[in-house]
């Protein structure tokens, strides 16, 4: 039985409240295997998208448009909204729909029903309770490797211990703000039992009052059994503890601006002086903010044995280079997958390209905003192997010593092929630098890199062991002729 994203996140809730499986059974009427098997996963993380099979193919291709039509309603006059016919009657004359009005009929009494079981009404409500915790997102500016950028500060605060903590970000995707709040969570050692969010952040989005989440965010609370409200993000009142933490957190641990080397120094920066600010900090009755944050502690789930992967799954075509564009930014998927429909998982810091049922394609380093395509060298290795005169123009000499370079251009197209070949195999175990030099080191001694050698008869290694007779089977280098 498929159980959704929101009813998996209502079982997880109700457990860890306390409430028994055969009581969770029965609100929703699962069966306890059901209930049992979401209750006890251990692992929420996002799974590469899998295409579903379609349930209404009469009505899946005018739901858009009939969406946009309930939609415009909301702030329309009761007597001046669309009825199911005046619906049935307008796709029809404007979109050519052939399907029944029973079909129209049923899909928008789904849609209306969903918007009036009063799901949303809790999200402006703010709780102040032991173990709640308010997010939100501020700007600031560092000076990385001699370079100014803008930089996203990720806040997390405990209103009831008033306890500050932030972590800085690239972006503020769903996936950046869910690994940064993952980190958060280990540093606690907890997980909030609430989260409380405005529509700013990627988490959701408020759409005339309706809040729609994002999914990696979804699957994000469940795996960590929270649950979340959102509230005005123009109304600094409604999470006001949050709200000031941005400012006095910018103003303590980020002035003057920080001159760093990597995204990770400002989040070390702000880890260590948080220390600092909660020991001084207080809470509103007047304790100090340690002691009441043994109470918030009480109050939180505690982790899960399994980390939370954030990443966001998406489909996306490589051109005719091989590369795939996702977020306005190009990944070299490597030439050999032209034209070919992967699947990109984007973290914080990486970009991961599957194929072929999950076969791995590529590892990339994550990048933002415009900027030239991201690519690996051994992204260009399978296409290299297969056309080995194409060295000579290839990128790839760009990341390799100068030294291999001038050995691989002196030789022929099937040394070239060897070669590369090999720095491909011995690079997945020990990467591609490594590889690369110890490619050169071969090369300048005059051997090819992954050839077998025979061993005379009697020889001895470099151990002192003598030589298998006949064919050798150890690995080996083979001396190149006088010339080469």
């Amino acid at each position: 039985m498929t159980v959704p994203l929101d009813m998996r996140n209502d079982i997880r809730e109700m457990e860890a409240a306390g409430v028994s499986r055969s009581e969770i059974a029965r609100k929703p009427r699962l069966r306890r295997n059901t209930v049992a098997k979401y209750a006890d996963m251990e692992d929420m993380s996002p799974a590469a998208p899998v295409v579903a099979e379609r349930q209404h193919p009469a009505i899946d291709a005018y739901a858009e448009a009939i969406d946009s039509m309930l939609a415009s309603d909301l702030g329309a006059p009761r007597k001046q909204r669309h009825t199911a016919k005046r619906i049935y009657d307008r796709i029809v004359e404007e979109h050519g729909y052939r399907g029944s009005y029973s079909s129209v009929q049923r899909y928008v009494r789904a849609w209306r029903r969903a918007r009036t079981t009063g799901t949303g009404d809790g999200y402006l409500e703010l709780e102040r309770a032991p173990g709640a915790a308010q997010v939100d997102f501020g700007n600031f500016e560092a000076d990385i490797a001699g370079e100014r950028t803008h930089l996203r500060l990720l806040v997390l605060t405990l209103p009831h211990s008033n306890a500050r903590y932030a972590v800085a970000c690239r972006s503020q995707r769903s996936e950046c703000m869910c690994a940064a709040l993952s980190e958060i969570f280990g540093w606690i050692g907890r997980a909030p039992s609430v989260l409380v969010l405005d529509d700013a952040t990627e988490a959701g989005r408020r759409v005339r009052g309706e809040v729609s989440e994002s999914h990696p965010f979804s699957l994000f609370r469940a795996h960590y059994r929270a649950a979340s409200r959102y509230c005005n993000p123009y109304s600094g009142n409604e999470k006001g503890s949050v709200e000031s933490a941005v400012g006095l957190l910018g103003r303590n641990l980020l002035v003057p601006v920080p001159c760093v080397g990597s995204v990770a120094e400002p989040s070390a920066l702000l880890h260590a002086g948080r220390d600092r600010l909660n020991e001084e900090g207080r809470a509103r009755d007047g304790r100090a903010t340690s002691a009441a944050l043994a109470e918030d502690a009480a109050s939180m789930h505690v982790l899960p044995g399994v980390p939370f992967d954030a990443v966001r799954w998406v489909s996306a075509r490589a051109d005719k280079r091989g590369t795939v564009t996702v977020d306005g930014r190009g990944y070299l998927a490597g030439p050999a997958w032209r034209s070919r429909e992967l699947v990109v998982g984007l973290r914080a810091d990486t970009v991961e390209i599957l194929a072929d049922r999950g076969r791995r394609v590529a590892m990339l380093p994550r990048a933002h905003g415009e900027g030239p395509t991201v690519r690996g060298p051994l992204s260009l290795v399978p296409a290299l192997v297969a056309r080995p005169r194409a060295f000579g123009e290839s990128v790839i000499r760009r990341d390799m010593p100068a030294g291999l370079v001038r050995a691989i251009d002196a030789l022929d197209a099937a040394g070239r092929r060897k070669a590369l070949r090999a720095i491909g195999r011995a690079s997945a175990p020990s990467g591609f630098a490594a590889a690369c030099a110890a490619a050169q080191r071969v090369l300048e001694g005059g051997a090819h890199p992954g050839r077998r050698h025979r061993r005379r008869a009697g020889a001895k290694d470099r151990r002192g062991r003598t030589g298998l007779r006949g064919r050798g089977r150890p690995h080996g280098l083979r001396r190149l002729p006088e010339g080469r």
